[in-house]
């Protein structure tokens, strides 16, 4: 028998997982004198699942949404990131592409619970 922890059964998650392995691809390509930038991408692509663990596991539908929001901000900085890697030709177009359409596709997601949580607290009258 198997079980899960609520964020485990969340796509968010799984897709906020799978940027933080390709944003350790991208670090490891990056050349010599980038560090600034690899730290960066590391910290903020894992903050992206953290967060979205720490909102799953919330009771209160505001902390989850504010937790939700803020892995939504981590992973619009992930995109500028990509965006100054790109611009700097220190990123291959591939990975640049595959890490947008992981990130576009998690943001979208994130919005979408933000607002079902906003509308359910209307709901409740909250």
């Amino acid at each position: 028998m198997s079980y899960y922890l609520d964020h485990e059964k969340l796509d968010v998650y799984r897709f906020a997982i799978r940027f933080v392995v390709l944003a350790d691809e991208i670090v490891e390509n990056l050349p010599r004198g980038r560090a600034y930038l690899a730290d960066q991408l590391r910290r903020a692509g894992s903050s992206i699942p953290l967060n979205i663990a720490e909102g799953a596991g919330e009771y209160a539908p505001t902390e989850k949404a504010r937790f939700y929001r803020m892995a939504k901000r981590s992973a619009t900085e992930c995109s500028s990131i990509l965006d100054i890697l790109q611009h700097l030709q220190l990123i291959e177009e591939e990975l640049f592409s595959k890490g947008r359409e992981l990130l576009v596709r998690t943001v979208a997601m994130l919005i979408r619970m933000v607002q079902r949580l906003g509308e359910s607290r209307a709901i409740q009258g909250t």
